[in-house]
C-alpha cells in the first residue's frame, strides 16, 4: 500500500479553506485504506509540515496566500501530489503538472472519484481524465513557449508511437488494442519513454508531447 505492508495511505490537506479541508477530511477518514495526517493552509506551511512528517499523497490547492500550489509542488520530493484546481484555472494545473503533480482534479470531485484519484497516485499512475487534459491542453496550446525541445531524441519507433498514443489520451489497455501486444508490454514501453525524456510521470509526457510539437492540438501527429 503506502510502502508499509497493511498501513494506509497518508495524506496531507493543502487548502486555505479550512470548510474544504474540513470536508475531504470526513470523505477520507471513513476510508480504512487512507489516513489524513498532516494539514496546512498554504504552500509554505505545508513545506514545514513536510519536513516532520511522513506523506505518501498531497492533495494541493493551487491558489493560496502566499506560496501557492504550484511552486510548493516544484519543492517538494518524495509525496505524490494532486493537484487541486478549477476550470478557470486550468492554466495552474498545467503549471502544477510540469512542476511535478501527478494529476489535478476539480474542487467538486465527487468523493468516490477523489478516492480513486489518491489511490491511483499513491499507485504510480497520473490521475487526470484524458479527455480533460486534452481540453486544458487545447485551450493553452498557443500559449506554450516555443522551446528548442528535442523531438522524441532517443525513442525507438515503438516508444514514440507509445508516447504519441498516451498524449491523445488513450489508455494502456487501449494501446495495447491498437498495438495488438500486451498491456504490460505497454506499460514497459511507457517506462522506458520516461526514463528516457526525464519525466516523472504519464501527465508529464502528455504535456512534453504537446511542449515538443510531437502532437498539436487537433491530436493529429507531426508529420
Amino acid at each position: 500500500m503506502s510502502g508499509r505492508e497493511g498501513a494506509p495511505i497518508r495524506v496531507m490537506l493543502v487548502d486555505d479553506q479550512e470548510l474544504l479541508r474540513a470536508g475531504f477530511r470526513m470523505v477520507l477518514a471513513a476510508q480504512p485504506d487512507i489516513e489524513v495526517v498532516a494539514e496546512a493552509g498554504d504552500g509554505a506551511r505545508a513545506l514545514e509540515v513536510l519536513r516532520g512528517t511522513d506523506v505518501d499523497v498531497v492533495l494541493m490547492d493551487v491558489r493560496m496566500p502566499g506560496m501557492d500550489g504550484v511552486e510548493a509542488t516544484a519543492r517538494i520530493e518524495g509525496p505524490k501530489v494532486l493537484i487541486l484546481t478549477t476550470f478557470d484555472l486550468d492554466e495552474y494545473a498545467l503549471a502544477a503538472v510540469k512542476a511535478g503533480a501527478s494529476g489535478f482534479l476539480l474542487k467538486d470531485v465527487p468523493p468516490d472519484d477523489l478516492l480513486n484519484a489518491i489511490r491511483a497516485v499513491h499507485a504510480g499512475d497520473a490521475v487526470m481524465a484524458p479527455s480533460t487534459l486534452r481540453r486544458m491542453l487545447d485551450r493553452f496550446a498557443a500559449n506554450l513557449p516555443d522551446q528548442d525541445l528535442p523531438d522524441g531524441a532517443g525513442l525507438t519507433p515503438r516508444e514514440r508511437e507509445v508516447l504519441l498514443m498516451v498524449a491523445r489520451g488513450l489508455s494502456n489497455l487501449e494501446i495495447a488494442a491498437a498495438l495488438e501486444v500486451a498491456e504490460a508490454t505497454v506499460k514497459t514501453h511507457l517506462g522506458r519513454v520516461l526514463a528516457k525524456l526525464g519525466l516523472r510521470d504519464r501527465a508529464q509526457a502528455v504535456v512534453y508531447a504537446y511542449e515538443a510539437r510531437l502532437v498539436v492540438p487537433s491530436h493529429r501527429p507531426r508529420a
